[in-house]
């Protein structure tokens, strides 16, 4: 089929399908590593095809989300490593729906580049079904786009979206969030994929050595430490839900303690959070002393080394804590519920 289709006047113009068709062919094997019993298509349809299974759910809800990788996509092209960056995708949109309670059941990419050279896409594709696997999604789908005179020939864009399930009835939302709550962390894994814009300035990524071993990393190099890929919460969270109450999740993205961890607190309660409580990573460390940056901007763009943030009631903390451990996450308290007009508080 494909051998018939081959346009040399497109590829006069810089666009060369065949290294589509081989893209494709090279991703096969990774996207089979996400498969699930629900997926009704092969790769390479007009659409992707998925059946719910509803075993155990009354009232489906689909909850949807989007993101992109953002510039730390600069990273992994200074460096020329693409294959943990799909992860980041997945990341974002994934730890996003799990706020709302709901499980992945799909995902779909988007790739964007100014020549697509097959290897390359089937690197950051592999990632992506890195990021699926973690999650328990199926990539049923996806897209890219060759667009040269867009992009520079070396460079793309990533964006993904997802889709999850939950039972209405099992919604996390903020309606029992109370006076004494308990506020957990979930340590992130590094940056992940926000405030890429401060920090390729603060630490002039273009005209460093990132290869090199940095001391105030413990040796490792800051490319390898920021393209750490996000941690993805999708299993830990799940698990903990089948265990205890939760009755609010943030996913600590750009905005960092202060935008996002309002977000779950309804009106008339604020998050009190021990700032000496936080297990700062020595990245953010590095950032803030080589920017000169103010310790409330750290906290007001980064994650600080938490990346999620989940309110049990306090009766709960011990087993929620037990649980998350058993499931891979070193969680710990930073902090109450309280009442407060303030939605957040740090001391």
């Amino acid at each position: 089929m494909h051998s018939q289709s081959k346009s040399d006047v497109y590829a006069q113009a810089g666009v060369d399908i065949t290294a589509g068709y081989k893209a494709v062919e090279l991703m096969k094997k990774h996207i089979a590593t996400t498969m699930t019993k629900g997926v009704c298509s092969d790769v390479g349809g007009f659409g992707g095809l998925f059946e719910l299974d509803l075993t155990g759910i009354t009232r489906p809800v689909l909850v949807s989300g989007t993101d992109g990788v953002g510039t730390k996509l600069k990273i992994a092209f200074l460096m020329d490593k693409h294959d943990t960056v799909g992860i980041d995708c997945v990341a974002m949109c994934v730890n996003d729906i799990i706020c709302a309670g709901a499980k992945p059941i799909f995902f779909l990419d988007y790739i964007a580049c100014g020549k697509n050279y097959p290897d390359k896409i089937a690197d950051i594709v592999k990632g992506v079904c890195d990021g699926c696997v973690q999650s328990g999604a199926a990539l049923i789908g996806g897209e890219t786009a060759e667009m040269p005179g867009f992009y520079p020939i070396d460079e793309y864009d990533l964006a993904g979206y997802c889709t999850g399930v939950v039972d209405k009835s099992k919604i996390i939302d903020n309606k029992t969030m109370e006076e004494g709550d308990v506020i957990i962390a979930l340590p992130s894994s590094g940056v992940h994929s926000n405030g890429f814009s401060l920090v390729r300035k603060v630490l002039d990524v273009e005209n460093v050595d990132l290869k090199a071993p940095n001391d105030d990393l413990g040796g490792k190099s800051i490319g390898e430490t920021l393209l750490t890929p996000t941690k993805i919460y999708v299993k830990p969270v799940l698990a903990l839900m089948e265990k205890v109450k939760v009755k609010g999740i943030s996913h600590i993205t750009g905005g960092g303690f202060y935008e996002n961890i309002p977000r779950s607190i309804p009106d008339g309660l604020g998050a009190e959070i021990i700032k000496s409580e936080v297990k700062i990573l020595p990245i953010f460390k590095l950032i803030a002393k080589q920017g000169n940056i103010c310790e409330r901007d750290m906290f007001n763009t980064f994650n600080m080394g938490v990346g999620m943030s989940i309110v049990v009631r306090a009766k709960d903390v011990d087993l929620a804590l037990e649980t998350l451990k058993a499931n891979g996450e070193d969680a710990y308290v930073i902090g109450k519920i309280i009442k407060s007009d303030d939605k957040i508080t740090i001391i």
